[in-house]
Order: C-alpha cells, then sequence, then structure tokens
C-alpha cells in the first residue's frame, strides 16, 4: 500500500487534477471558461510545485504532462507534424528575470537576444504552404493532433493564399485567428436587433466560428489572423526575428508590433510599454510573449512536456469591476461534482459583459463570506466566467446572511457528500440524476473516446429524456423506427447515427476504456493500462497491487479502478459492451526491431535523413526510450548538425557515448 496516498500533498493533487481537467474541458473543448487565465495559471503552478516536492505522487495523466485539448467531433483529425505546445507562464519582473537566469546558467553566458511579440487572445493555428501555396490549417486540439480547418480558415481576407517572392517549398507557420473588438460588437448588435443570444466575448466568438461546419457562414465572421512561428527542414535560417522578416516579404501578415530585444531591460520596457498602449489596440491581448532569438539555442534548450523552454508568456495585470451578486446557482457534472456560479448583475470588463463567475465550491464561498446582495469585486483577463475576487464590505446591508450550501443535489434531490480531503460535494445517484447521466454519455460519444460524431449532446439529451437510452450499450440498441419517433429525425440522420454506432465498434481498445469514464482514468491512463494488461478481463480481475505496479499508476487511479469494477453493475454493463462487439483487446503494436531496446537516447541538432520526430519515432519503433535532457543514465547521444553546445559538453562530462546519424543507422540496420 502506499504510505503516501493519504497525505496532504497527495489529497490536494488529486483535487487540483480534478479542478484544472474540469476547467480545460471548459475551456478548449466546450470554449466556455469557467475560471479566468491568471486562476487556471494559479492552479497548475501549484500543482506543478507539489509534483516538483513529491515526484512519487505525479500520475501519468496530470495536466502537468500535457496539454489541453480544443479537438471537435465534427472535423477530421490531423496528427501534427511537430506537437502544438502552449507556454509557460509569468506575472512579475521577478519571474522573467529567474526564467532568463536559468538560460544563464545553461548556456554559460549572458548575451541573449529575445524577440517580444503580443499575446493575442484567439485561436492557435496551423497553416501550411506548398509551393507557394495556402493548402491547410489545423487547430492546436490536444498538442499531438488537431481539427482540420482547411476550408473554414480559406474565407479569412487576411489570409496570404499564394505567397510572392523567394520563399521554402513546403514550410508550416503558427499563429492566432481573432476578432477585432469593433466586429465583435457590429455582429452583436446585428444579433440583438434581432432578438438572438448575443456572443461573451471576441475570443470565443473567433474559436467557436472556426467550428462552424458551413463555410458561407465562417465567411460572414469577422475573422482576422497574425502569424508569428516559422516552421520546416533546412529552412536556411539561423534567428527567429529573420524568420519573420522572410514571412512578411513572402506576403504573409506579420503582427508589426514584434520587436528584437537584446536584453531582460529592452524586454522589460517593451511590456511597460505596451501594458499601457493595449487599451488603444482595436483586438485584446492579455501578454507579451517573449522568445529566444537564435534558432540553435532554442533548439539547445528544447522543451518540458507542455511548454517550450526557450520561450514565456508574460500576462497583463487584470481589470477589476464591482457589481452585485444577485443569486448562486448550482450545476452538477457528469461526474456527480456540485459547482456553484454566481449570478451577477451585468457589467462591462475588459469590452464584454460579465453576468456570471464562478464560486469553485464551499470552501471558496467560505472563505470570501460572499452573501446573495453584496456588492462583489470580479476580475477578469478575456475568459467567458470570471472570478469574485473579494467583497465590499463596507457596502454589505445588514440583513444580508451568509450563503447556506446545499445539502441535496439541485437536479434529483439526492444528498450530497463530501469525500475526505476533497473541497466539492458530489451527488452519488449516478443512475438517476440527469446531468450526471447524460454527462457519461456525452463523454462515452466524444472524439478522444468511442469517436461517434454523428451523435451530439443535444441528440443524447433527447434520447435520455425519451428513456431510449440510459447507459452507453443503450446506444447500440437503437435502431431506424425508433429514431425516427424524435422531433426533426430524418432518415438519413437516423442512418448516419446507426452506421456511426457501427463504425465504433471498430475503435481502439484503450480509447473505448477512457470512454467508459472511470474516475482518474484519462486518455494516457487508458493507454497505459491497454498497453500492459492488453484486454479488458485481465484488468477487471487485477488486484490494487498488479494495478499500481503498472507503469505510473498510481494508488488513487488503481483504487478508483478496483472500486469500479467491484460493482456489478460496472460489470454486467461491460459484459454487455463485450456481446455487441465493442473492442476489448488491444492490438500488438508493430515494431521494427530491438537494437536499441532498453536505451535512453537524447537526439540533438538537425539530421540529413531525419526530422526531429522522425528520428525519435524510429528510436521507439526499434525499443528505445526519448531522453529530454542528457544525464547519467543517458545511453547515447546521438549529435546532429547544429548541437546545443550544452548538451555535448554534459555528454563529455558524463562520459556518456556520443555517436553521428551514420553510427546511430548502422545500429538499428544491424
Amino acid at each position: 500500500m502506499d504510505l503516501f496516498s493519504s497525505s496532504p500533498a497527495a489529497q490536494r493533487i488529486a483535487e487540483l487534477i480534478k479542478l484544472i481537467n474540469d476547467h480545460n474541458y471548459s475551456y478548449y473543448v466546450l470554449a466556455q471558461p469557467s475560471i479566468s487565465d491568471r486562476d487556471f495559471d494559479m492552479l497548475l503552478r501549484e500543482l506543478q510545485e507539489l509534483e516538483n516536492r513529491n515526484p512519487h505522487l505525479v500520475q501519468a495523466d496530470s495536466p502537468t504532462q500535457r496539454v489541453g485539448s480544443d479537438l471537435n467531433s465534427e472535423f477530421a483529425t490531423v496528427p501534427h507534424k511537430r506537437r502544438m505546445l502552449s507556454l509557460s507562464n509569468a506575472y512579475t519582473a521577478t519571474e522573467l528575470d529567474e526564467w532568463h537566469a536559468r538560460h544563464v546558467k545553461s548556456l554559460g553566458h549572458s548575451q541573449i537576444n529575445y524577440v517580444c511579440e503580443l499575446k493575442i487572445d484567439g485561436l492557435a493555428i496551423s497553416i501550411f504552404y506548398k509551393n507557394g501555396k495556402y493548402t491547410q490549417a489545423v487547430t492546436r486540439g490536444d498538442s499531438t493532433q488537431g481539427d482540420d480547418v482547411t476550408a473554414n480558415v480559406a474565407t479569412l481576407r487576411s489570409l496570404r493564399k499564394e505567397l510572392q517572392g523567394n520563399y521554402p517549398d513546403d514550410f508550416e507557420i503558427r499563429g492566432e485567428i481573432f476578432i477585432h473588438r469593433a466586429g465583435f460588437e457590429k455582429l452583436n448588435n446585428l444579433r440583438a436587433a434581432k432578438g438572438e443570444m448575443t456572443y461573451a466575448n471576441p475570443r470565443n466568438l473567433a474559436s467557436g466560428s472556426l467550428k462552424i461546419k458551413d463555410t458561407n457562414e465562417v465567411a460572414k465572421r469577422p475573422l482576422d489572423i497574425t502569424l508569428y512561428h516559422l516552421l520546416g527542414d533546412n529552412l536556411g535560417y539561423t534567428t527567429h526575428w529573420e524568420q519573420l522578416q522572410a514571412a512578411a516579404s513572402w506576403g504573409i501578415k506579420i503582427a508589426q508590433t514584434s520587436k528584437l530585444c537584446e536584453s531582460m531591460d529592452q524586454v522589460k520596457e517593451f511590456i511597460a510599454l505596451w501594458d499601457e498602449k493595449r487599451k488603444t489596440l482595436g483586438f485584446d491581448t492579455d501578454g507579451v510573449v517573449i522568445k529566444i532569438n537564435e534558432l540553435a539555442t532554442q533548439e539547445e534548450l528544447g522543451f518540458t512536456a507542455k511548454s517550450p523552454r526557450w520561450a514565456i508568456a508574460y500576462k497583463f495585470e487584470t481589470e477589476t469591476v464591482e457589481t452585485t451578486l444577485l443569486n448562486v446557482s448550482y450545476q452538477v457534472g457528469r461526474t456527480g461534482a456540485i459547482t456553484p456560479v454566481a449570478e451577477l448583475e451585468p457589467v462591462h470588463l475588459l469590452g464584454t459583459t460579465v453576468k456570471r463567475a464562478s464560486l469553485h465550491n464551499a470552501n471558496e464561498i467560505e472563505r470570501l463570506d460572499v452573501r446573495i446582495g453584496d456588492f462583489v469585486y470580479v476580475e477578469k483577463g478575456g475568459e467567458i466566467i470570471p472570478k469574485i475576487t473579494g467583497v465590499n464590505v463596507a457596502k454589505r446591508q445588514a440583513h444580508l446572511v451568509p450563503i447556506v450550501y446545499p445539502t441535496h443535489c439541485p437536479e434529483c434531490a439526492s444528498e450530497l457528500v463530501r469525500y475526505e480531503g476533497e473541497a466539492q460535494h458530489y451527488c452519488i445517484n449516478e443512475l438517476n440524476c440527469r446531468p450526471q447521466i447524460v454527462g457519461k454519455l456525452e463523454h462515452f460519444v466524444a472524439r478522444k473516446a468511442m469517436d461517434i460524431n454523428s451523435i451530439g449532446s443535444e441528440l443524447l439529451a433527447t434520447l435520455y429524456d425519451k428513456n431510449l437510452v440510459r447507459v452507453p450499450a443503450d446506444l447500440y440498441f437503437l435502431d431506424k423506427s425508433k429514431l425516427l419517433l424524435l422531433d426533426r429525425m430524418g432518415e438519413k440522420s437516423a442512418e448516419n447515427i446507426l452506421a456511426g454506432l457501427q463504425q465504433s465498434k471498430n475503435t481502439p481498445f484503450h480509447q473505448v476504456l477512457f470512454g467508459l469514464g472511470i474516475r482518474y482514468v484519462g486518455e494516457t491512463v487508458a493507454k497505459k493500462l491497454a498497453a500492459h494488461f492488453k484486454n479488458i478481463d485481465t484488468i477487471m480481475s487485477a488486484s490494487q497491487e498488479e494495478l499500481e505496479a503498472v507503469d505510473e499508476i498510481g494508488t488513487k487511479i488503481a483504487e478508483s479502478l478496483s472500486q469500479h469494477f467491484a460493482q456489478e453493475k460496472n460489470c454486467q454493463h461491460i459484459q454487455v459492451l463485450k456481446q455487441l462487439g465493442l473492442n476489448m483487446q488491444a492490438e500488438e503494436k508493430e515494431v521494427l526491431g530491438n537494437s536499441l531496446q532498453g536505451l535512453i537516447i537524447v537526439v540533438s541538432g538537425t539530421f540529413a535523413s531525419y526530422s526531429r520526430d522522425g528520428i525519435k519515432e524510429t528510436i521507439e519503433l526499434h525499443g528505445g526510450k526519448i531522453g529530454s535532457s542528457v544525464s547519467k543514465n543517458t545511453d547515447y547521444l546521438v549529435a546532429g548538425d547544429k548541437i546545443g553546445p550544452s548538451k555535448l559538453q554534459k555528454a563529455e562530462q558524463l562520459g556518456v557515448k556520443i555517436i553521428s546519424e551514420n553510427e546511430f543507422n548502422a545500429i538499428i540496420n544491424a
């Protein structure tokens, strides 16, 4: 048994993972953030610090180990040629100095040039050009794959479709799609005049617009684009700034506000300038992105699991306003978690109207001592649902009383429970609580699970209300006659739904396992379990000790799995899914050889026969493991052209064997 599983650190880590995962889903998938950027970053930072102090408690599916996802089941998924990571954040000059100092120490010198760029609040996008022509656009997705939105992005007037000048034959350039405030307000005014619901803010409108299936509708949205990161093989440039200027010469829209800085003092001057001038801009910006200019240095510093080490986002201070708390509503998630939401007197904040704010849990309500009728301070940094940061107690009326947190579920009236070590309350009536059941069904059909894109949230809610579906297995008992009884259901739509269900039976086992919605079993954990146990029966019969023996599976996950499979109804449901033909067996992964079996290999530099990702994939297909940095455990450093000097020096100091690309090929071909 893990002696640390009940420690305060373990309990807080579990609580933070749950909170952050929920917020990630709201932000990336629903495009409805439930917390401010700053508050989200503070939660993530707290989790990172706890994990740094307690490495034995790091979970494989921790948000610190991956990037949030904006994948949408309506679009084809495209794998990224190079991972599309997010940035780490800084909020103070001290944090920037610490970031700079780490580079000075790592590189052995202080002569570092930086490029500063305004951080536009929009949707990250990757654009591809071949032979001077626009060919594809892909969203960030989950960093390894994204949605193909090529046709929608083609409607942007500011996107250069055909290049000019001396451009490379094949390259990728990344940037941001956004909406100017004037266009946002004009569109909202038109919708208000028609009696239609208005949009919350420009960022959310940009994100939602790009996920519309009808390109004619997308073309009506005032979308704009700016591009800032050039990628490709052997492009011939040595600095990021040179790449930006070259891209501009080809006709690509590059931000005119960017600046090359020769010192951290100049970086701070740029930040101070735009912290004031941003108020005059026609679009939302919430900070400054600082990147090391030298591409060889970027290569040497490399990446963490979530972000590049050579770039950071400095976040501006957020704006705070005062308004009245009108009421508190309570939402029920698919896990039964109850989330209180503040209903506010509408107030204008950073270009948008705020009506709701997150209150997170009972602890937060108690900490703030917030009461219905209070004048509250609301903080927002471009998000839809900001946060209440405090109460103007001086204005409090004498008759206002503390909020009493509900004891029963607002949806099904079941008594709420609060597990030891957790801040949230839960409704445990998972068999009869509508939001939980519909939420579990939504999770089951989602892209990373069964990937049934013909079934959406509205249809699932209708199927539940018509008493046609209660558990995922019920979906597979639907037929055309049942579906045609539903309002606005045509024969073609019914056929698409049934075809999607049939096709889902080919979904890989790890996605089926993820789709079951077992607590703490995220996408990564599901892959680990599937690879180790190979089939569902072995997982179901595994003891807690056997589960914990799996690489990166901790006590919390093992306990959750054991508890899930200890319930007869869950086991019966899985047996039905098996009988229906769902894939409950993992496929054996094809390998090319075992010449690198068990070896830890670090790669650095550029290679003649491989891209960076290509050589890493080759290593894994021959049984090797990729190391992010050189250490005493490293077996080989594969040295390409323009190898980072610090990695080379460290390998020599530690006696790590350094091999060339030709030597590497000889090993795997032997």
